[in-house]
């Protein structure tokens, strides 16, 4: 009998003592999802001062900008206008609680001035006389309670499952000591709403509801559970998510580095932080993954602070480029506090190499192909590059809840050269979206077609890219709309050689090749409509049909292609320059993009030291120093001065040495591996 007590009483000691372990965890865990709301990190000091240099936008659909606003500083003004503007009821006038949008839903802000209240108090709840703090508490249960008795609900399952849970949920965590039983109960109702499921950042976004809501309970199974399903999506090897060539795909194999990637990334180093130092945190494998994912990938696209456009992917929001680079770099700052000392030493190089006032050299150069993305980066000291393109395999661009009615040429060969970085900063609305620069199109004033009631995929598999050292070529073949091209971009330390050929359509409508288009600043020079120079950049034809240049008055509005925006007409003047090509037969070009140059530079530039040895139906190769850069659609031969023929039976992207007539990067277009 006494054996028997003695078990019973250690049974009993060992599982009060696993319980109060488990609910020490969850104090624990709460207490940092605290700490973190609240942005209590004296390492962000220095950010959060850059950021707050910046205007706050106030019309915000992109969930990503959503959570960088809740990091700005909370005035007491700001504070008292929601106060004394708050109905009896608990809603606010000024916003449209019938909002039917699809994509910035206004009930939301609804719940993005509860949190901003709930964050107020708890950061100065001690501080504020007890007439203030009563006035606080009031406005914050009005509004909670409005909420809970109205149960609005969007037409876009997005919000009521992951955006309004993933704005509450931290409002309660902040508030829950002050709500009563029953709103506490109605809070538990509202992060019901997400359960665990789907794919990729989707998936991460609903697991992360859930572990508020575990909180909310002391629910430590269920917080686990939580993390185990944050923790699953980091890996490799999946259809949506993080890709070997360290970019990320959501919506079926389509780069989304700007969108789901950046929220994916965000919310990782935050559950990295989150985690630390307790028993769910990740394991030296994922936390190698999540670095990966930031060193290999996404410090690529980023220059000087600016978003690459080609990584915005649908999201054309008002500074867009601006935001989401603060948005990496306090992920970033997240994910070193993590990481191992040599990493960390690296990721802090990439957030000081990202302000947006730096003027310093850039030494993160190279030349990348994302090759399960149809995706290149090119980096030098003094300026950055980009390519994006589509293939059978890889999806270009989408259409969804009004974000980018206008993007369905994006993903064409779109090429964006940046010195400064704001080369294209807030330009869409001015754009003529069938002259985006890189692309070969129609030539039409029709509107642009829409990607879900349109054929919108390139119907070819020869798309990709290889690097060499500094230098690199991509290429792809075009084949969409009844229109066929073959492009090629080779990329140097100097300049991009962009080279097109066998471009031909079923069809009448006149084709032309952007070579850019952006912000006028200053005169345009030009030399026998050959050579030209705009700001600090040159741009030379060695060979096309026509060339035309243009310096245009334009008016655009926001809302003309992100249907979020209220209708506001906006002007500007752009310089344009691009290609008409001839009809009655097969067209071609080759020209220079010569970023951070100058005038001067762009007369003397030697032509001669490139020399093209293919530009047709087959191949297109150039010679550049002792490299031949070689893009091969069709089995052919390669003829290089000095060298016996080179047979290339395999369509890929070649780089050849001149002087050893060997191979030094090839990537077939069948395949991911560089080799």
């Amino acid at each position: 009998m006494k054996k028997q007590l003695l078990l019973f009483l250690l049974i009993t000691c060992c599982t009060a003592h696993a319980q109060k372990s488990f609910s020490d965890s969850i104090a624990l865990i709460k207490r940092n999802y605290i700490h973190a709301i609240l942005g209590e990190d004296e390492g962000k000091r220095v950010l959060l001062k850059q950021l707050a240099t910046i205007p706050r936008e106030q019309e915000v659909s992109d969930q990503n900008v959503i959570e960088l606003q809740q990091l700005y500083p909370i005035s007491s003004k700001e504070i008292k206008r929601l106060i004394s503007t708050i109905g009896t009821d608990g809603s606010w006038k000024d916003i449209n609680y019938s909002d039917t949008k699809r994509s910035g839903w206004e009930p939301k802000i609804h719940t993005e001035r509860l949190l901003k209240l709930t964050k107020y108090y708890h950061q100065n709840k001690r501080k504020l006389q007890q007439s203030e703090i009563s006035r606080l508490a009031n406005a914050i249960h009005q509004a909670m309670d409005f909420w809970f008795s109205q149960e609005l609900v969007c037409k876009n399952w997005w919000y009521n499952q992951i955006g309004i849970p993933r704005t509450l949920g931290p409002t309660f965590l902040l508030f829950e000591q002050e709500m009563s039983e029953q709103e506490k109960q109605s809070a538990i109702k509202v992060m019901m709403n997400s359960a665990f499921g789907m794919t990729g950042q989707n998936k991460v976004w609903l697991a992360g509801n859930v572990l508020i809501r575990a909180l909310l309970q002391n629910d430590w199974k269920l917080a686990k559970e939580a993390r185990d399903v944050i923790s699953s999506e980091i890996i490799l090897g999946q259809k949506e998510g993080i890709k070997a060539d360290w970019s990320f795909h959501q919506h079926g194999p389509q780069q989304q580095f700007g969108n789901y990637g950046l929220s994916f990334l965000c919310n990782m180093s935050f559950y990295s932080k989150l985690f630390a130092r307790t028993s769910l945190a990740f394991s030296k494998e994922q936390q190698k993954i999540l670095s990966s994912l930031l060193l290999e990938g996404y410090q690529w696209i980023v220059w000087r602070g600016y978003w690459d456009v080609n990584g915005l992917n649908r999201q054309l929001f008002r500074n867009a480029d601006i935001d989401k680079g603060f948005n990496l770099r306090f992920a970033a700052y997240s994910l070193m506090k993590s990481s191992e000392p040599e990493v960390a030493g690296k990721i802090q190089e990439m957030i000081d190499r990202n302000s947006i006032s730096s003027k310093a050299p850039n030494p993160f150069i190279g030349n990348k192909h994302f090759c399960e993305s149809d995706y290149t980066i090119h980096r030098t000291p003094r300026w950055m590059a980009s390519v994006r393109m589509a293939s059978e395999r890889v999806i270009g661009t989408e259409l969804v809840n009004e974000d980018n009615l206008k993007g369905y040429y994006m993903a064409d060969g779109a090429l964006y050269t940046y010195v400064r970085g704001d080369e294209y900063h807030n330009i869409f609305p001015f754009w003529d979206w069938r002259r985006i620069p890189g692309i070969t199109t129609y030539e039409s004033n029709a509107p642009i077609p829409n990607p879900n009631k349109t054929d919108s995929r390139n119907h070819s598999s020869c798309v990709g890219g290889v690097t060499y050292q500094q230098t690199g070529i991509t290429a792809m073949q075009l084949k969409r709309n009844k229109l066929e091209a073959n492009k090629a971009w080779v990329f140097t330390d100097d300049y991009v050689l962009c080279m097109g050929s066998n471009i031909h359509a079923d069809s009448t409508a006149t084709i032309m090749t952007s070579i850019d288009q952006r912000f006028s600043k200053g005169k345009v020079w030009s030399d026998g409509n050959k050579r030209f120079f705009h700001n600090n950049t040159g741009y030379i034809i060695l060979q096309a049909d026509t060339c035309i240049t243009l310096t245009e008055n334009k008016e655009g509005q926001w809302k003309d292609f992100m249907g979020m925006y209220r209708p506001e007409v906006l002007k500007n003047k752009l310089f344009s320059i691009y290609l008409k090509h001839r009809k009655d037969m097969p067209a071609s070009y080759i020209y220079l993009t010569l970023p951070a140059t100058t005038q001067q530079k762009v007369r003397n530039f030697d032509s001669n030291s490139i020399r093209i040895i293919r530009n047709d139906k087959e191949a297109q190769a150039v010679v550049i120093k002792d490299l031949c850069y070689v893009s091969v659609y069709h089995p052919t031969q390669i003829l290089i001065e000095g060298q016996n023929p080179i047979a290339i039976s395999e369509p890929g992207t070649y780089i050849i040495h001149t002087k050893k007539g060997n191979f030094v990067a090839h990537r077939p277009f069948t395949t991911g591996n560089s080799i």
